[in-house]
């Protein structure tokens, strides 16, 4: 009985002290991007941001209780057209010096799907731009991928790659609103791909 006894606890004991694991988003090979898209009759207007940080506390047992929050810095967001760009950081708009960062603060997942090795779901946070802040619902997949850490950044430990693609209003967070809308769509498309690290300790 004894012999049995021994794994049964080991096996027990593993299961009680297994914890969610944290996941840091500011990557150093400077991967980590956002795409955004305004597609107005007149004008297609595309653009990138790339400063991104964060961390998300991720349970491969429990995705439910995911929680986290990423932030992107407000000046990083970029357009080819340098007049534009100017447009778009100043106050009339984003206001960068004055609202550095753009957050998404996760509380949990729902919908929860698994498709092979990957969880679909809907993100359930807040988006915070400007001086506005406003309760989304933001489909994503989440691969979490254990002990894969070291091909992508030469160091022991896991990843977790999220990937979206959603819409928000300028109108929803009063960005030049119901202006310009033969230039400048209403609707921001937005595409993310990004990769959080957690080394081992």
């Amino acid at each position: 009985m004894k012999k049995f006894l021994i794994p049964i606890l080991v096996i027990s004991s593993a299961l009680v002290t297994a914890k969610p694991i944290d996941f840091d988003f500011k990557d150093p090979k400077g991967v980590n991007n956002i795409i955004f898209q305004m597609d107005a009759p007149l004008e297609s207007i595309n653009g990138s941001g790339d400063s991104i940080t964060g961390k998300v506390t991720f349970d491969p047992k429990k995705p439910e209780k995911t929680k986290g929050t990423i932030y992107l810095e407000s000046s990083s967001l970029h357009v080819g057209n340098p007049v534009l760009k100017e447009h778009m950081h100043g106050d009339d708009w984003l206001e960068v010096n004055k609202f550095k960062q753009i957050k998404f603060q996760l509380s949990k997942l729902h919908n929860i799907r698994k498709v092979k090795n990957d969880i679909l779901a809907d993100a359930k946070g807040k988006m915070s731009i400007r001086h506005i802040t406003i309760e989304m619902d933001i489909p994503v997949k989440i691969t979490y991928l254990k002990d894969l850490l070291i091909k992508r950044n030469r160091t022991p430990g896991d990843l977790l790659i999220l990937r979206s693609k959603f819409v928000v209003q300028r109108d929803d967070f009063d960005i030049q609103k119901g202006q310009s809308l033969d230039k400048v769509a209403n609707e921001i498309e937005i595409s993310l791909n990004l990769a959080g690290a957690a080394p081992k300790k």
